[in-house]
């Protein structure tokens, strides 16, 4: 199978007013497609194993050897490749001066069935996150510590937003990803192996550095001005939280997350 290469300079091309749509979450969820801007983000995919449906390249889109690489893949894979212009770049991504490169990519339709928890012994989840900078952060975060991924739970920001797309890097597609009800996530993490450790301000929380961290370690940070709901925090585990030695009562959630992360990675380190 192999795909093909045209050339679109109209701004009211068909495909460039359906793919100019997928900034907006609605869209995205009928198509099941999302867009991801720029060629390091797309050679992070490719050497993940994921190519787009559409590559749409600029002017000087094809003049880096990994630009090269990324269209003879997907070429290979069946995909297209679109030479487009600046104008029809900027409508796709939102930006004034977009990058020289955006795919579009397949939403990937994993369900927590289809999590081996014991293919990392970090996994990340957040409770309503709604902020996408904190949720691409936190996917940096989940590769930079070897996480099998990150679980957003309940009403949480659409990850594949061209915002947090943006925010993680290429780290939407090097971990996994799963959006579930805490009703589903609870009874599946007790069905197998997996410590609920939840991040939380209460009395009864422990110092971080204290507690001793079980694999796979399944970190629980909350909404970012809420923190957790004192019944999922009860679920846990173990309850645990960090000094605070100023003014401010509690950490940004991705931060948080990263935290505990290293910590508890440093403690497989050790």
């Amino acid at each position: 199978m192999s795909g093909r290469r045209s050339t679109i300079e109209s701004l009211s091309n068909p495909l460039v007013k359906r793919m100019r749509l997928l900034r907006e979450k609605r869209h995205r969820r009928a198509e099941r497609l999302f867009l991801a801007e720029g060629l390091r983000i797309a050679t992070e995919a490719r050497e993940a194993g994921v190519l787009p449906a559409w590559l749409f390249l600029g002017p000087d889109g094809a003049g880096h050897p990994l630009a090269q690489a990324l269209i003879d893949a997907t070429m290979a894979a069946g995909g297209e490749v679109i030479d487009t212009t600046p104008a029809i770049l900027s409508k796709l991504s939102g930006k004034d001066n977009p990058q020289t490169i955006v795919g579009i990519y397949a939403e990937p339709q994993a369900t927590l069935a289809d999590i081996d928890r014991d293919a990392a012994p970090i996994w990340l989840v957040a409770e309503r996150l709604r902020d996408p900078g904190n949720l691409g952060t936190m996917l940096r975060t989940g590769d930079a510590v070897g996480a099998g991924g990150l679980i957003l739970l309940d009403d949480s920001t659409d990850p594949y937003g061209v915002e947090a797309v943006r925010a993680s890097m290429g780290a939407i597609f090097t971990q996994s990803l799963v959006q579930a009800r805490w009703d589903e996530f609870l009874p599946w993490l007790r069905s197998g192996a997996g410590e609920l450790v939840a991040t939380w301000l209460g009395d009864d929380g422990v110092d971080y550095q204290a507690a001793r961290y079980s694999a796979p370690t399944f970190i629980l940070v909350g909404n970012e001005s809420q923190g957790l709901p004192a019944e999922y925090a009860a679920a846990a585990d173990v309850r645990v939280k960090m000094p605070m030695l100023g003014k401010a009562d509690s950490l940004n959630a991705a931060v948080a997350a990263a935290v505990m992360a290293y910590e508890v990675l440093n403690q497989r380190r050790d």
